[in-house]
């Protein structure tokens, strides 16, 4: 006797009628995102529309597509488009309309800062539904690709070189131009020397610009590179004196004031930088991003984006984010990229007990760590490196350390590796900062969602 199947009718299927409603599970995330929109004050956002016009579409259903498409992994405005004719969350969350890709990306670019309100308002629903409660938080940061290639930077000794074959042509049109109004020479049909001189002396102010830029760059880094030049001199002076002999190894170089010939500008996106690329080991434009996590629930509660490399100067930014309707966290565990004594300063000043790595931690401790006794007090005179390393090695501050590789370190894999999102849409520092709000406000969507259907 031979197998029976079951043989597919597409006809019929394609005739079978399903409401939505028997599509989306009650719990489902898109209903989740309708129903917390719907209570959102979005009064600010009706407020920049015209009072005259033709039919719009109503805000929400537009955040509604940013923020399902965000927290599903769809950040292409087209992408979007498309998916609310064949994706049955998208359609719902879309009411059946379908907004064009250039009214999606249009409002994404143009409510940037109230999307930023929004974030907040969503932090404080989920504090009155009692998922969240700003306790202790960890602090780390990521590189962001921008939406610009590194082919289209030029290096500050470029510049200069590029700013001379430009003076010296400007100067040889100026030649031709007195030459052919002497008749000494005739130009081709179609060439005119004041548009070829125009051209060039428009490029050059976007050089001057640029070199203005990197200029400005250079005297940043100095500053930072003098400030952390000083503070190992100090270090190494006070650890000098209090073991009464000359400290071994070489002493800190002092660092170079000014531009340097590899120092990068991008015409693409100006306020992106080349940064180390971890995942390919190379360098490319990106952005540095940055997230504030609460320890218990898991939510941002501040995202802040800069052009800097490193994250020495993220500490107060991302501390000074965090909304005070929120609240204050009470502690902050950083790795050692954040250490600095003015980091740990800044951080007391704001009633923040801070816990900051002073070195690189081990990937996998030896056991015999577990049986370790209680530090011994530090004398008096200890560096503040010294205390800071002493805290951590406390009951109290293991605690709180221990946690942040459990905490802000998942969340941004999450946000990299399960939502997809690696590279910015959108361009400039403004407007990137927005699109990174828009992220991490789709994260805590989603992880509330997750607590609450458990």
């Amino acid at each position: 006797m031979s197998r029976e199947f079951k043989t597919p009718d597409y006809d019929a299927t394609l005739n079978s009628t399903l409401t939505l409603r028997e599509a989306l599970p009650v719990n489902h995330l898109a209903r989740f995102v309708v129903d917390v929109i719907s209570q959102l004050d979005l009064s600010p956002l009706y407020a920049r529309y015209a009072p005259t016009g033709g039919i719009a579409i109503a805000p929400e259903i537009l955040l509604g597509l940013l923020f399902y498409g965000y927290a599903t992994g769809v950040f292409s405005s087209r992408k979007l488009e498309r998916a609310t004719h064949e994706n049955i969350p998208f359609r719902y969350v879309a009411s059946g309309l379908h907004p064009d890709h250039d009214t999606i990306a249009h409002f994404r670019k143009t409510f940037l800062a109230e999307i930023q309100e929004l974030f907040v308002q969503i932090l404080l629903l989920a504090q009155t539904a009692g998922v969240f409660q700003l306790g202790n938080i960890s602090l780390d940061g990521s590189k962001i690709r921008a939406d610009a290639s590194k082919h289209q930077a030029v290096s500050y000794k470029r510049l200069g070189e590029l700013e001379n074959e430009l003076r010296q042509q400007v100067s040889q049109l100026f030649a031709l131009g007195e030459r052919a109004d002497q008749g000494e020479v005739m130009l081709p049909p179609g060439f005119r020397v004041e548009e070829e001189i125009a051209f060039r002396q428009e490029r050059l102010v976007h050089l001057a610009q640029a070199k203005a830029v990197l200029d400005a760059r250079a005297q940043e880094r100095y500053a930072a590179e003098q400030a952390a030049y000083e503070a190992k001199v100090r270090e190494r002076e006070e650890k000098a004196r209090r073991n009464k002999r000359r400290p071994r190894g070489r002493a800190p170089k002092s660092p170079e004031p000014g531009p340097r010939n590899n120092d990068q500008y991008n015409f693409t996106d100006p306020e992106s930088r080349i940064m180390k690329n971890s995942p390919n080991a190379g360098f490319d434009q990106h952005y540095n991003v940055q997230v504030a996590v609460e320890q218990v629930s898991l939510f941002i509660v501040a995202p802040t984006v800069s052009n800097h490399p490193n994250d020495q100067h993220e500490v107060e930014p991302t501390v000074d984010a965090i909304s005070s309707q929120v609240g204050k966290p009470e502690a902050a565990a950083l790795d050692n990229g954040y250490w600095s004594p003015a980091n740990v300063k800044a951080l007391e000043d704001r009633g923040i007990e801070p816990y900051i790595a002073t070195g690189r931690e081990p990937h996998h401790h030896s056991w015999e760590s577990w049986f370790a006794q209680q530090p011994a007090p530090l004398p008096p005179e200890a560096s503040a490196k010294e205390k800071m390393a002493y805290k951590l090695q406390t009951e109290i501050g293991k605690a709180i350390y221990g946690l942040r590789k459990q905490t802000v370190e998942p969340v941004i894999g999450i946000i990299k590796e399960v939502l997809g999102f690696r590279q910015f849409s959108l361009r400039g520092l403004f407007a990137v900062t927005g699109e990174w709000c828009l992220v991490c406000l789709a994260f805590n969507l989603k992880r509330w969602h997750t607590l609450q259907v458990g």
